[in-house]
């Protein structure tokens, strides 16, 4: 590896969407702390000034123009250091759109030069096209004697082969190969998905190993809306990955290129960072948001259980109310493991019977439903209760209500609108069944903090005598097996059927089933996305259709 006499921060900064201000002040503090360690370059994360992504924002023209001001304070914080920031900017040429997606390369209070983002994604929780217009050239900066290729997020991925959802006819890593660059910088606002980091870490390692130099990317951490971003900027040559950033939290990775490190050997907790992404996602919704105190539906059964472990942890356990509503059909054991997990994460714990409302809701519809036996409606009855209680604490005491249903359910329509849905945010709705109860092994990896019962018992939502989610459902193997085929991985019927030997019957209903309940999704609470295809973000279906 060729020596370069060059120290660069990564400074991995958690954004606030159209906080400009606040954002500013960040990337300010961030410059002097790298000053204080005389660095030579400090490098921000994709968008770093508006937030990523700012959407609709970039076309107010008051917005664009407060962007402007607060670059120009960063410009003039650059004394003695060099720095890369991210932002949108307007398009000087007025070519069909008005915003590029850029990189500021500012340097001893001077602007020096901008450089646009060429490959825009659109697919996903992506559409970068419906705002910016595509750079057209890769830059080359110089920088104490050294060039260096400058990059924005997607430009670095097309040239790996890892990219599913999109191919473009430029290769901004294949342009840059005869440009005798010492090292290749990349900004990032790249979201976290489930064993996403793996996949940067490779891109980063194929870029390097056809440029034959360093690269480094700096991306963004923090939770904005359902993204969650997990930071693990990376430092990387042509031998392997020499650093990583901390995941889930802010970090200044300092990457001195005038040594020449051993590449370092990566472990990767994948349901210990699952846990983390939920942790920051809740952690940020709220505090972003101005919320500070939460309450959900504590049942007894093993969805509620782990969302409320991992609010618990974002908010602190001073800011849960944690409400169990039991009725008629609700099981002691039930009851029972509400309680004890309540106090095994030191939340508030109230307990409210339905069974007077519920009787109510039968007097009232009585002479109505006559003649008609009990189904699903008097099922819901209960669930609706359920909403309607929380959302009074809502009302009342300034609580965000926490959504507790899963992405399995979901799916299948196993949820009641205005009932269990309700909520601001849905905390575990991109998680499969499976992954909720491998989050509550990880919550008891120390200790038993979920009872054990809640975790072997028979999955239940009690709303009938000896009710079973297997009364209704496949087993939920089976149904995440789908679910991981078919949506994630846009997997035809009959190769998922003939692929895991499920009968085509079976697996057409649960296609159908996922498509027909698009409808209630649709007015579902954001949910964190931790898949590559989350219902609540991204994946785009319409209700009405004839093909499913």
């Amino acid at each position: 590896m060729k020596i370069l006499p060059m120290q660069i921060m990564l400074a991995q900064i958690n954004l606030t969407i159209g906080d400009l201000s606040g954002n500013t002040e960040r990337i300010l503090r961030a410059i002097e702390h790298a000053r204080k360690k005389k660095v030579d370059l400090v490098i921000f994360p994709e968008m770093a000034l508006s937030g990523y992504p700012p959407e609709d924002f970039i076309l107010l023209p008051h917005f664009m123009e407060a962007v402007s001001n607060q670059l120009q304070k960063i410009i003039d914080s650059t004394s003695n250091i060099a720095v890369i920031v991210g932002l949108p900017r307007k398009n000087p040429d007025q070519l069909e759109k008005n915003v590029y997606n850029s990189a500021a390369f500012i340097q001893n209070g001077k602007l020096i030069d901008f450089a646009d983002k060429i490959l825009l994604p659109t697919y996903d929780v992506f559409d970068e096209r419906r705002y910016f217009e595509p750079g057209r050239h890769c830059k080359v900066w110089h920088l104490h004697g050294m060039q260096f290729g400058m990059t924005i997020c997607e430009d670095l991925w097309q040239h790996s082969g890892l990219l599913q959802s999109a191919a473009y006819r430029r290769d901004p890593i294949l342009e840059l190969e005869n440009k005798s660059i010492s090292f290749l910088i990349n900004i990032s606002a790249s979201p976290y998905s489930f064993n996403k980091l793996q996949t940067r870490v490779n891109v980063c390692l194929r870029a390097a190993s056809h440029l034959k130099c360093p690269v480094l990317l700096c991306n963004q951490v923090g939770g904005n809306d359902s993204l969650i971003f997990d930071g693990h900027s990376v430092y990387a040559n042509q031998h392997g990955l020499l650093q990583c950033a901390r995941g889930f939290e802010e970090d200044m990775l300092l990457a001195d290129l005038s040594i020449s490190p051993k590449p370092i050997e990566m472990k990767i907790d994948l349901i210990g960072d699952l846990l983390k992404a939920l942790i920051l996602g809740v952690r940020d919704y709220f505090t972003k948001s101005g919320f500070k105190k939460a309450c959900l539906g504590l049942s007894g059964g093993i969805d509620s259980a782990v969302a409320a472990c991992i609010a618990a942890k974002a908010l602190g356990s001073e800011n849960i109310l944690a409400i169990g509503m039991p009725s008629r059909y609700s099981s002691l054991e039930s009851a029972r493991d509400a309680a004890i997990l309540a106090k095994n994460l030191g939340i508030e714990y109230r307990e409210i019977p339905i069974e007077q409302p519920f009787t109510s809701y039968l007097q009232i519809l009585a002479s109505s439903f006559e003649g008609r036996t009990p189904d699903v409606t008097e099922e819901n009855l209960q669930a609706r209760i359920r909403g309607m209680l929380l959302m009074a604490f809502s009302n009342k005491f300034g609580y965000l209500v926490l959504s507790t249903g899963n992405k399995s359910e979901l799916a299948l329509g196993y949820s009641t609108l205005y009932g269990d849905m309700c909520g601001g945010l849905s905390v575990i709705g991109d998680l499969t069944k499976r992954q909720v109860y491998a989050l509550a092994r990880q919550v008891n990896l120390k200790e038993e903090i979920i009872p054990r019962y809640t975790i072997e018992r028979a999955p239940s939502a009690e709303l009938r005598p000896g009710q079973k989610d297997s009364d209704s459902l496949p087993d939920y193997d089976i149904v995440d097996q789908v679910l991981q085929a078919y949506v994630e991985e846009h997997r035809p019927p009959e190769w998922i059927a003939r692929t895991f030997n499920y009968p085509q019957p079976l697996v057409d209903d649960l296609i159908k089933r996922i498509h027909l309940n698009e409808y209630k999704r649709r007015q579902a609470p954001p949910a964190l996305r931790i898949s590559e295809k989350a219902f609540s973000v991204g994946r785009r279906f319409p209700i009405v259709q004839r093909w499913v």
